[in-house]
């Protein structure tokens, strides 16, 4: 009969991932060293059918080890450090499964920044962001008319080309040889869509404008949308007029 030592090292057993009867078969072999099935079976009073599934088990966990001596298989515990093979294992996947949850979260939970700006402070506002996040921009249905409504235009477009800011421009035919399409590093294509809005994407940040009698912007920022922007770029640039 087991003691209550034995009652709580097979409790702790199967708390590290034995079933009942793997960790009494697993005790069982601490303790006596060397069996064979039929004595395991004996001694625990089980079927001995059974108590070779429970052996084959506990070796594919790596708990048990088997020698075959006068044609007899004959079963011995391993070292009691395997026990910490199946909790390194989750641990590993865990810690994996907890980095892409993080991923997920992180992504689900990305906010989405709304600003609308007015007047020429506004456009104001919104050169500056783009000067400090553009590295490159696509813009469509461009008409110029931001860049000229500011009299800082001049120096705008020296510190585009200072930093090197690539762009491509989708604009109307009337449009063609504006100043805005001379600064270096910008490409532009022609499409006719009659739209008095543009829309400008850098970054993570898409602005639509549109400049008549007050400009008015609104300025969005979230990496989705601005992907999903780009995407319909894509699909314009290469249906457009060179």
């Amino acid at each position: 009969m087991f003691n209550h030592n034995t009652m709580d090292m097979q409790e702790k057993l199967q708390a590290a991932g034995l079933t009942g009867n793997e960790s009494k078969v697993y005790l069982e072999l601490t303790k006596k060293g060397e069996l064979s099935a039929n004595q395991i079976a004996k001694n625990l009073g089980i079927d001995r059918t059974l108590s070779y599934t429970i052996l084959n088990h506990l070796i594919e966990k790596g708990h048990v080890s088997c020698v075959i001596r006068e044609n007899k298989k004959i079963f011995s515990a391993s070292d009691p450090q395997s026990l910490l093979n199946s909790i390194k294992s989750k641990e590993a996947m865990v810690t994996d499964l907890i980095g892409q949850l993080t991923n997920i979260k992180k992504e689900s939970s990305q906010e989405v920044e709304i600003k609308v700006l007015e007047g020429k402070e506004g456009m104001r506002t919104l050169f500056q962001t783009f000067l400090k996040n553009a590295s490159s921009f696509d813009s469509f249905g461009a008409t110029g008319r931001a860049y000229e409504a500011l009299y800082e235009a001049p120096a705008i477009g020296k510190e585009l080309e200072k930093k090197g800011v690539s762009g491509r421009i989708i604009m109307s035919e009337k449009q063609k040889g504006h100043e805005f399409t001379k600064l270096k590093n910008i490409k532009t294509r022609y499409l006719d869509a009659g739209s008095e809005a543009s829309t400008t994407i850098f970054g993570d940040y898409v602005s639509i404008h549109m400049i008549k009698q007050k400009p008015i912007i609104i300025l969005i920022k979230n990496k989705d949308i601005a992907q999903s922007y780009r995407n319909y770029f894509k699909v314009m640039w290469e249906t457009s007029k060179s």
